[in-house]
């Protein structure tokens, strides 16, 4: 069966589309910009670089001015691109698994909203040839933003220039990367350490390039020192489209469930549209987090990483559940995609091997997780950190009931992604792969279940390694 564009887009013979549980803030933020009378949220900074403010827990939102160098056309553009994210489910962006051919597939399972992996301004500018695949799109990326880290306005400025070029709907700055690679430039998450100056960084940039600027972050660089309103605050005066808040610190990295109460607390005092991140992997989870949380929408990254039809299931309001069989056939389908992309040769297939056994790193945690059985469990954990043995008890499974060809899918074997990728990428058709893989499963899962080297908390850590 071949899953992609316009599979499972109803139930009952009709679509079914998630519920908007809030007026879109696109109608309060840029009319806020344009009066100067405006009485900016009361925040201030203390010697300790906490975010100090005065809202009152029960306060309504209150009105705060934007920066008043961008032009009526730039609000009208973000305006404009709060509309189209109003309600959806977004691709976050995530190094190594945000390329295009993964990018294809989630939309190809009804992802509106994608964005690319971070790129580093000013190796982007230098016209370097990994930066520049980021700015790339596939054709069904129909609402495509291009997230770059920089500390220099006029690097943005540039960045934001070749993105509007390449067609890119809006331009991303990462200010949540917790990893030592950018932290030690001084970029992603290590900019919050000084809201004011990001926010003279955000409005510069903002007000310099033709498509809009959101802005991506955590939580605060530790548990002693969240600051995320005094950010978001500076971010909302600076002239961000919008905020998207991962809900943990750059210190806790994936290690904790994200903080929802805080990405709540900006979304309902500030008038910037707020995006929330962090820990949804089942449409019931991002129903709660878009309607609970007050966000215009809600990101997702791991958990399309693990089921790409995640989307799907969104637009959907129901678990989408693939068999075995269909599983292999979305599979297959990734490597189409990366065959078409990279192309099919040795040179195609080096390249997207980089990519491709990774993913199955993901793809292994893929369980069944329906709503009647899930869904108040989710309250107590999040899911994407509910740890699930190969056969889920809590379904009725036994490793005796599941195939060898399951079992495979579920290996979290570094040996047996090699030889699943491989065997993928040497098949003919869906069928050819089936075969291939079941005689695969039948020589060698035992010993792949039981050499399974890296522990599941050192698979996490590589998991932490996405840096957007």
């Amino acid at each position: 069966m071949r899953w992609g564009c316009g599979a499972l887009h109803t139930v009952q013979g009709q679509q079914i589309l998630p519920r908007a549980t809030k007026k879109p803030k696109a109608c309060l933020h840029p009319v806020r910009a344009a009066s100067a009378h405006a009485a900016p949220t009361d925040v201030t900074e203390d010697s300790s670089g906490l975010g100090v403010s005065n809202h009152g827990a029960q306060d309504d939102r209150q009105p705060s001015p934007v920066s008043q160098g961008l032009s009526e056309t730039q609000l009208q553009h973000n305006a404009a691109l709060i509309s189209r994210l109003q309600g959806k489910l977004i691709l976050a962006p995530l190094t190594k698994g945000g390329n295009v051919p993964f990018r294809r597939l989630c939309a190809s399972f009804g992802a509106e909203a994608t964005m690319s992996e971070m790129s580093y301004a000013r190796n982007l500018i230098k016209g370097n040839v990994v930066e520049r695949t980021h700015l790339r799109q596939a054709a069904n990326e129909h609402c495509f933003g291009v997230q770059i880290a920089t500390k220099q306005i006029d690097e943005g400025i540039a960045a934001g220039q070749l993105a509007a070029d390449a067609g890119a709907a809006w331009m991303d700055l990462n200010c949540g990367c917790p990893i030592y690679e950018a932290t030690r430039r001084g970029l992603g998450a290590a900019l919050l350490r000084k809201p004011t100056k990001l926010g003279r960084l955000v409005a510069g940039i903002a007000e310099g390039i033709p498509i809009p600027l959101t802005v991506k972050i955590r939580t605060g660089e530790s548990a002693s020192k969240i600051n995320v309103m005094q950010v978001a605050t500076a971010l909302q005066n600076a002239g961000a489209a919008a905020v998207t808040i991962h809900g943990r610190t750059m210190e806790q990295r994936y290690k904790r469930a994200a903080d929802w109460g805080l990405v709540q607390q900006a979304a309902h005092q500030l008038a910037v549209p707020i995006v929330g991140n962090g820990d949804v992997l089942t449409f019931y989870e991002a129903n709660r987090r878009m309607s609970e949380h007050e966000c215009i929408a809600v990101m997702t990254g791991r958990g399309a990483l693990i089921k790409p039809w995640l989307f799907q299931e969104y637009k959907d309001q129901r678990e989408l559940n693939p068999s075995t069989l269909e599983r292999v056939g979305i599979y297959h389908q990734l490597v189409r995609y990366m065959k078409e992309h990279f192309g099919d040769d040795a040179k195609g297939r080096q390249k997207a091997f980089y990519f491709l056994p990774w993913h199955f790193n993901f793809f292994c945690r893929y369980r069944s997780l329906p709503e009647e059985t899930y869904a108040t469990r989710s309250l107590q954990q999040p899911l994407i950190s509910t740890r699930v043995e190969t056969a889920d008890e809590n379904l009725g499974e036994s490793l005796d009931s599941l195939s060898y060809l399951e079992r495979l899918l579920r290996c979290e074997s570094e040996a047996a992604h090699e030889h699943l990728a491989a065997a993928l990428w040497d098949s003919d058709n869906e069928q050819h792969a089936v075969s291939e893989l079941e005689k695969l499963a039948g020589e060698h899962v035992p010993e792949w279940e039981a050499s399974a080297a890296p522990s599941r908390d050192e698979r996490e850590g590589r998991i932490d390694e996405n840096r957007g």
